[in-house]
């Protein structure tokens, strides 16, 4: 079992900053894959940034070029540095994880949530 917990969310300023940290327990998060998802009120959670745990990248359109992912298995954590929100940013964002070599941006194929956390872009 992998517990994941979510931190780092919050209220920012359209054009801001704000660095989501995602801390692992229970297993070496070295040997999973993990991923952003967020999900807005009334939509469907969609995906947002991807690792490997060889620490291949990938993101969404929407956020490539703002948005980074990063992970520091030392630490078991995973990070999210987003620059220049925008309000559209603006959603409850939650890390996942899954063991393996999986490349997946489809939330079903992720085994462990954490609990989310918020971001509010204002404009």
């Amino acid at each position: 079992q992998v517990q994941l917990v979510e931190s780092g969310g919050g209220l920012v300023q359209a054009g801001g900053s704000l660095r989501l940290s995602c801390a692992a327990s229970g297993r070496t998060f070295s040997n999973y894959a993990v991923a952003w998802f967020r999900q807005a009120p009334g939509k469907e959670r969609e995906f947002v940034a991807r690792i490997s745990w060889t620490s291949n990248l990938y993101y969404a359109a929407s956020v490539k070029g703002r948005f980074t992912i990063s992970r520091d298995n030392a630490k078991n954590t995973v990070y999210l540095q987003m620059n220049s929100l925008k309000p559209e940013d603006t959603a409850v964002y939650y890390c996942a994880a899954v063991f393996g070599s999986v490349s997946s941006d489809v939330d079903w194929s992720y085994d462990y949530w954490g609990q989310g956390t918020q971001v509010t872009v204002s404009s």
